[in-house]
């Protein structure tokens, strides 16, 4: 019986739930194996502002690399742009506009890329 099916939804203990698994959802297995975007092999790479006070990050989507080599990946690539970034959630975050340069970079390397 998951934790849902009890109606459990919030601990005093360890906070919210998650309600697949029932362990806390800082240590929820189910939701980090969904959180991944989607691979039809083709990669986007974005410009976003949103949620950090008006300061770009470049987003590149849709890599189709397991979380290890997708850690290597983007730090060659942050390495490249000269800039720092991050993993989260399956996509790569560089700060800054380097969308000229990791579109170049990422069709040497044989992917499909496409802008969004």
């Amino acid at each position: 019986m998951t934790a849902y099916e009890e109606g459990i939804v919030y601990s005093t203990e360890h906070g919210r739930v998650c309600p697949e698994c029932g362990k806390p959802v800082a240590k929820c297995e189910c939701r980090k194996k969904t959180a991944a975007f989607p691979t039809d092999g083709v990669v986007r790479i974005g410009r976003e502002t949103k949620g950090r006070k008006g300061r770009g990050v470049t987003v590149i989507r849709g890599v189709p690399l397991p979380p290890e080599p997708l850690a290597l990946l983007a730090q060659e690539l942050k390495r490249r742009c000269g800039a720092g970034g991050t993993v989260k959630n399956g996509a790569i975050e560089i700060q800054g506009d380097h969308r000229d340069t990791l579109e170049r970079e990422l069709r040497d390397r044989g992917y499909t890329v496409r802008r969004s």
